[in-house]
């Protein structure tokens, strides 16, 4: 059965080798190039990948990503579109589900926003609803900078609290658009911002949402 994280990975290397290796992104200081050695350094090299939460090995990872970087950008693709190896922990569908779907989702809009004439995709109502279930949980790790309060909201009303505070500021949208701005794309995310005018400025802003 296919699964969502399958279908954002396979559309991520879609993407990837239609733009090459030099287009931007979203990612401040990445090109395609530096998002595709990302992604695959995540599930080939998980003795370097600690270095993304753990600042002694942060040095390592950065080595690593720029060797793979180095690497002829179609095998790049293609380590990608393949998927992770049988030693990976990703290999696991269900943790490869749970753990890539926003991970893809995410770097699939960093290359599409980045492209002055993009539009928003179409997206169907389960989809969204797995967003909603992932932003629930991680929210609040997410949010655990802003310099004020902030909550999430979804059209019909269904919140998650990002970070407790004052002013609060709310933040309006679909999940996907959502997921984009807590994620620390805020300029790039279809959402509605209201609160008091100076912590909505505050929030739009602030480097500190995301991981």
């Amino acid at each position: 059965m296919s699964t969502f994280a399958k279908r954002e990975r396979l559309l991520l290397a879609d993407l990837l080798e239609t733009a090459g290796p030099d287009a931007p992104t979203l990612c401040e200081g990445w090109r395609t190039r530096d998002l595709a050695a990302h992604v695959v350094v995540r599930e080939h090299r998980p003795d370097a990948i600690g270095g993304a939460m753990i600042k002694p090995l942060a040095s390592r990872l950065d080595r690593v990503t720029r060797e793979y970087a180095a690497k002829p950008y179609e095998e790049l693709v293609r380590l990608l579109r393949s998927g992770p190896p049988r030693y990976s922990p990703f290999a696991l569908k269900q943790l490869d589900e749970v753990a890539n779907t926003v991970e893809f989702y995410v770097h699939t809009e960093d290359v599409r926003r980045a492209q002055p004439q993009w539009t928003p995709r179409e997206l169907d109502p389960v989809f969204q609803d797995t967003l909603w279930s992932r932003l629930e949980r991680t929210a609040r790790m997410l949010g655990r900078g802003v310099p004020t309060g902030l909550v999430l909201r979804r059209p019909d009303g269904q919140t998650a609290v990002a970070h407790r505070g004052t002013p609060v500021v709310t933040v309006t949208g679909e999940p996907s658009e959502l997921l984009m701005f807590a994620f620390g794309r805020q300029s790039a995310a279809k959402v509605e911002l209201d609160g008091d005018e100076a912590a909505i400025a505050r929030v739009h802003e602030t480097k500190q949402l995301g991981l």
